[in-house]
């Protein structure tokens, strides 16, 4: 798999958050992104034009995974700072660290199988160690989650 290694800053996203399991993830995250997206413009101070799909794990560890494990799942943006919080929304770090940043390319339904297989097979086979922070992919303007040729970058944070 191909992947860079990027050192970021923290990122303050504004944005709205559920609890979801891996058995309701994509039924649920629809939900969060029908109520979110359209609400977007009404953020002030926006950092580019991508928005946030974050998985707050809590000690995240796939051979202990399970897929009724519950989580809390943002939709989000990026945002230079924390002045304007728009009613129904909250403020979230992403904290600072290592990333490894991979690209996936198709629908939102194939992902599971990337997800998969990238902490399934390539991360225990790899020199990296997962770290304790939020997982979180980066979708441009624009983002289709039926598109089959969608782009966008997981974020996977390392040690």
């Amino acid at each position: 798999m191909n992947y860079k290694l990027v050192k970021s800053e923290d990122v303050l996203m504004i944005g709205m958050k559920a609890q979801m399991s891996f058995q309701n993830i994509n039924a649920e995250t629809g939900k969060l992104a029908r109520l979110f997206m359209p609400r977007r413009h009404d953020i002030q101070n926006r950092v580019g034009t991508h928005s946030f799909s974050l998985q707050n794990y809590n000690h995240f560890d796939f051979k202990a995974f399970y897929p009724s494990i519950t989580f809390e799942k943002w939709v989000g943006v990026a945002v230079s700072d924390a002045s304007s919080v728009p009613e129904g929304m909250e403020l979230f770090t992403i904290p600072a660290g290592n990333y490894l940043v991979f690209k996936y390319q198709g629908s939102a339904q194939g992902f599971p199988q990337f997800w998969q297989h990238l902490h399934g097979d390539w991360f225990p086979n790899s020199e990296f160690e997962l770290d304790n922070r939020p997982h979180f992919e980066k979708l441009p303007e624009g983002y289709n989650p039926m598109d089959s040729n969608a782009n966008e970058e997981v974020w996977v944070p390392v040690k």
